[in-house]
């Protein structure tokens, strides 16, 4: 309507008057109501064409949309694990901070876990201490088994010096008797250094390693156990948190409720264009906003991303193949605004619907040397009916309360 009011301007009100002050015809004798097409058609028809050449011009350089909002991500109230809840410390809507307990869980099974592996590592620990002595032993036996062998070989070397110095008056019978009983002390010596060798690799290996496991045992069981305490990922406000004592909750089917980071929905509005806007739509754009819960009020944006892709354009491979009839709304163009000053969105709720206007800018185009004049004409022409939409937004949060509460019939 506001178009069409500015066209007639300049097209049907001076065909009216050049016929009704030049020509001297009058409204109601030579123009009436019958006669008002004939006598008025050139200026209505250019009226009607320059309105829809405005109107596109407006609409494709200066989008809007009212598919606008502040979305925000929520953050589900799940343990890692699944159990029956046993304390809750938060209400149904209370605000929290990062760390803070919002519920636990019956932990019995966890504490008793705990416990067998710390008494796991105590049994190593004192398994240890025997081995350390069982090594002290070895070396013990290694000097023996040594003194028996020495003893025996002087014994050997003795007969035998008397067997060569006197042959006959030592049997050779005992010599051969000293010579097994020395090598049996050597295999004694053997024997000895093996155990020896075995209880000091318990000690230097196979214990440290039965520690480990049975330390890294009761780290995990004390993971399980502080994953039977619920607490907060981040600063925000706990929302339907309707769980009580005796509640069973786990990953799938059983959240506790939801957790409403501080900033979601409070830095940036995501609003859809439509396709046809797609060579438009630019990173560094003006934009202005209008939301529900902020009436009366325009909020200078800038656009920060232009999402390259169109969401209905997505799929999921399954056993069917794709019908592209059964997409029958065509998709929109994402775009990310943020306030163009610092609190801008103050005041706006999270999730509030909002209508957006983006404004097409030329200027640098416009002010640079090398650009034509007829060109330059017609950028500065599309920057300037920008002022119309901007009218309009405005138009449009004046009446959205009157629209909202009175003509919607709520």
């Amino acid at each position: 309507m506001l178009e069409l009011m500015i066209c007639s301007l300049v097209t049907i009100l001076p065909d009216y008057l050049y016929r009704r002050y030049v020509q001297g015809k009058r409204f109601g004798k030579e123009i009436t109501f019958f006669s008002v097409w004939y006598e008025l058609r050139w200026g209505i028809t250019g009226c009607l064409m320059l309105t829809v050449s405005l109107i596109t011009v407006i609409f494709y350089f200066h989008p809007s949309t009212s598919s606008a909002t502040l979305y925000f991500r929520t953050v589900p109230i799940l343990p890692e694990g699944s159990g029956r809840v046993a304390e809750v410390n938060v209400k149904f809507t209370q605000a929290v901070k990062k760390g803070d307990v919002l519920f636990t869980l019956d932990d019995s099974k966890q504490k008793a876990a705990l416990e067998t592996a710390k008494r796991k590592v105590a049994e190593v620990d004192a398994t240890m201490q025997t081995a350390q002595a069982d090594v002290i032993k070895a070396e013990a036996q290694v000097g023996e088994a040594k003194a028996n062998y020495q003893q025996a070989k002087d014994e050997l070397e003795v007969k035998s010096e008397l067997q060569r110095r006197n042959p006959g008056i030592v049997p050779q019978r005992d010599i051969d008797k000293l010579q097994v009983l020395v090598d049996q002390r050597q295999s004694g010596i053997d024997a000895a250094n093996a155990a020896r060798q075995a209880a000091a690799l318990q000690v230097s290996t196979s214990l440290p390693a039965q520690k480990a496991s049975a330390e890294a045992a009761r780290d995990q069981a004390q993971v399980d156990l502080d994953k039977t305490i619920v607490r907060a990922g981040v600063d925000g406000r706990v929302e339907q948190f309707l769980v009580r004592p005796g509640d069973v909750v786990n990953q799938l089917m059983r959240p506790a409720g939801v957790l409403i980071p501080e900033e979601a929905g409070r830095k940036v509005l995501q609003a859809g264009f439509g396709q046809i806007e797609a060579q438009v739509m630019q990173t560094g754009m003006v934009a202005e906003a209008t939301c529900m819960s902020k009436p009366w009020v325009i909020i200078p944006m800038v656009i920060t991303t232009v999402q390259d892709y169109i969401a209905a354009g997505q799929f999921r491979s399954g056993e069917q193949l794709l019908e592209a009839q059964n997409a029958i709304r065509p998709g929109t163009i994402l775009v990310f605004l943020e306030p163009l000053y610092k609190g801008g969105l103050d005041g706006v709720t999270p999730g509030s619907s909002c209508i957006v206007n983006a404004y097409t800018s030329n200027h640098e185009e416009v002010s640079a040397k090398d650009t034509p004049a007829g060109r330059r004409f017609v950028l500065h022409a599309i920057d300037a009916v920008g002022l119309v939409h901007a009218l309009l937004l405005r138009i449009q949060a004046l009446l959205l309360p009157v629209k909202t509460l009175v003509l919607s019939g709520h």
